[in-house]
């Protein structure tokens, strides 16, 4: 008979997490698709990271005007808009920037402020779904209410409104990073408060209550480790639709300010352009959906690893929840 979670000693628990950890990690790696989006996002990781490095090899700064690869009426002047082994993404329309520089450069501020603003939502979130669900009563109904207040708020016009007033000496990134990740844990809370209200009834969490374990230390180190992996998928597939509110508000002119490079704003000055250079439009719009469907794809796969049921019907042993039996 296999023991519980709750009977095993350390060295059993560390050993059962690992075997764990390797079965989920071989899972992610037999889907396709997973191990497609993992690969696009270590490209656009690595992209954003090298960007200096590119633009030191290839001589172009996003920052740079050159007016002498344009055309008289302000088009790339060579084919495809402008591209060669100089300019691998040919040049912006009016400016002359090597739009390659910008592609890279942009895909720094959208992974920086994706990845950040999903920090903030997720943190936020899993601290007040955890407090609501464990505590309920009075907690729950403020902390329920406050969330509903948040789903119903106007994110759109509440940004709009704010870009436009807040001082130009406060941080743009900064303040898309705050903005984005305030109006994004919501829904994170939900999940994490019907997971909390579920796990606080089950017999471990109840036999660490008996022996007189705080609060604190229960919900860390109790409830916390089995929704980890909850947690850790839900930020996968929350990253797209951060750097997907980043390129919007970019796109309608309220994002970082320029010369910065936007890939929401490259596509926004790129559709007055599309019929004279398409190449324009499709680069940093071609940037934004890989990136999205990097994590889409890989956030689908991790799911499907960390699934229990996908676990079960690989294991004849069933999973029991991770638990410290109450000790400190």
């Amino acid at each position: 008979m296999a023991m519980t979670a709750a009977s095993q000693g350390p060295a059993e628990r560390v050993l059962a997490q690992r075997t764990r950890r390797d079965s989920v990690w071989a899972r992610l790696l037999r889907s396709r698709a997973s191990v497609t989006g993992l690969v696009l996002v270590l490209v656009f990781i690595l992209l954003a990271l090298l960007a200096p490095v590119f633009s030191a090899l290839t001589g172009n700064s996003p920052l740079s005007y050159n007016s002498d690869l344009l055309g008289p009426d302000t088009a790339p002047a060579g084919p495809f808009g402008g591209i060669s082994t100089q300019h691998w993404f040919g040049v912006e329309p009016r400016t002359g920037r090597d739009l390659f520089a910008i592609v890279s450069y942009g895909a720094q501020v959208s992974l920086l402020i994706g990845l950040a603003a999903t920090l903030v939502s997720i943190v936020v979130g899993v601290i007040v779904g955890l407090v609501a669900g464990f505590y309920g009563g009075f907690a729950d109904r403020l902390l329920s209410r406050l969330t509903d207040v948040i789903f119903g708020f106007p994110f759109l016009i509440f940004a709009i409104a704010l870009s436009a007033t807040v001082p130009a000496s406060v941080p743009r990134t900064l303040l898309l990073i705050l903005v984005i990740g305030f109006f994004g844990w919501p829904s994170i809370a939900r999940v994490v408060r019907s997971e909390t209200l579920s796990l606080k009834e089950r017999g471990f969490v109840r036999a660490a209550a008996a022996q007189g374990t705080g609060s604190a230390r229960i919900i860390i180190r109790e409830i916390f480790p089995n929704i980890l992996a909850t947690i850790i998928v839900f930020t996968t597939v929350s990253i797209p639709g951060k750097i997907g509110a980043e390129a919007a508000l970019s796109f309608l002119g309220v994002g970082v300010n320029p010369p910065t490079p936007s890939w929401g704003r490259s596509i926004s000055d790129a559709i007055s352009w599309v019929q004279v250079d398409p190449m324009y439009l499709i680069f940093p719009g071609m940037a934004l959906f890989l990136v999205t469907l990097g994590f889409n794809m890989f956030g689908d796969g991790l799911r499907d690893a960390l699934d229990p049921a996908e676990a079960r019907s690989e294991s004849a042993a069933p999973i029991e929840p991770v638990s410290t039996g109450g000790q400190p």
